[in-house]
């Protein structure tokens, strides 16, 4: 096939572009070349920004697709371009949104492709409904070739995933497990989640390319895993090869007491807090045999060897270290003053 994606080199759609590049397929990848080094080189690479569209369609030219993924569009108005764009152009539009955009809190902890969308709490997951909403209309409308995919948490090697931690990402909390200081969970660590590896999701994403079961459908890919967060952090613990010392803490408290750059209204209140379980039976109807196998310990032992043997993605983050130790200190206070 021929594909074209828009990024090809993020946490998802790098394990997508790796299996397509492998397969042989005819891929052009359309991004601003920042990690052009990493690529294969069995790719045709257009360096340019999506938003100048001029420039897009001119290196474009009269190039046609089997399908074209958009893995960078986040607001309505880039939505809106991208029909403009490849109406017409390409045999299916596959759009990634977002598992946060189902209903929060959710009439059943269950969630399936038919599950409400309405989010209170997090403005980037009502942008993704937004723009499903565009497509959707496009293609009752106007026959415009729309997959939807909800993706949620999925993680490579370059990042452990966690659910409280500061803009730098997850080392911060690493480097608190290995010195022995306490880490922030939220809630009472018993909430369910899942954590599904990039490699498996490109599979599932890969099967629903080209496939007419997918056109004017949305589907989400995921883990048949669910572990509660203290087993997830149990499991990074082990990883790193020391015992973390959890320390709980309520979701409000944690979204009051933050910099409101950190948005845990919306990361922890409108998504990671809410227990869910993905029923993923719709995609394996369309993709038969699909399965994720990568269990989660299995996942972040490569993702801590990786990060450890990487001290560039080693990034201190001193305030929000800072912060963890307030916050405890102030429950700590609370405690003793009842």
């Amino acid at each position: 096939m021929k594909i074209l994606i828009i990024g090809g080199t993020g946490t998802i759609s790098s394990a997508i572009t790796r299996q397509l590049a492998e397969s042989g397929h005819d891929l052009w990848l359309l991004n601003r070349g920042s990690r052009a080094s990493e690529l294969p080189t069995n790719i045709r690479l257009i360096i340019a920004d999506i938003n100048d569209t001029d420039t897009v369609l001119q290196l474009l030219g009269d190039a046609q697709f089997d399908a074209v993924c958009e893995f960078i569009g986040f607001l309505p108005s880039q939505v809106e371009r991208d029909i403009r764009l490849f109406q017409g152009r390409t045999k299916q539009y596959v759009y990634i949104s977002s598992a946060s955009a189902y209903n929060k809190p959710a009439a059943s902890h269950v969630i399936t492709e038919g599950t409400a969308l309405a989010n209170p709490y997090w403005e980037y997951s009502r942008n993704k409904i937004a723009c499903e909403d565009l497509l959707m209309k496009a293609y009752r409308e106007d026959g415009f070739p729309v997959t939807i995919i909800r993706p949620s948490h999925t993680y490579c090697e370059r990042a452990v995933p966690l659910s409280v931690h500061g803009l730098k990402g997850s080392w911060q909390v690493l480097k608190r497990m290995m010195e022995g200081k306490p880490v922030l969970v939220h809630g009472d660590g018993s909430s369910l989640w899942t954590l599904t590896w990039n490699e498996d999701f490109a599979r599932g994403f890969i099967g629903l390319l080209g496939n007419p079961k997918a056109i004017g459908e949305a589907f989400q890919i995921m883990s048949d895993e669910q572990l509660t967060w203290n087993q997830i952090y149990e499991c990074v613990g082990r990883a790193l090869d020391v015992t973390p010392k959890l320390y709980h803490i309520a979701s409000d408290f944690l979204a009051a007491t933050s910099p409101k750059a950190w948005d845990f209204t919306g990361n922890l209140i409108g998504d990671k807090a809410a227990t869910v379980v993905f029923d993923c039976s719709k995609l394996k109807r369309a993709v038969p045999g699909f399965c994720a196998t990568t269990r989660f310990d299995e996942g972040v032992r490569r993702c801590v060897a990786y990060i450890l043997a990487h001290p560039e993605l080693q990034e201190e983050d001193p305030e929000f270290d800072q912060w963890c130790d307030r916050v405890i200190a102030a429950q700590e206070a609370a405690k003793t003053s009842l």
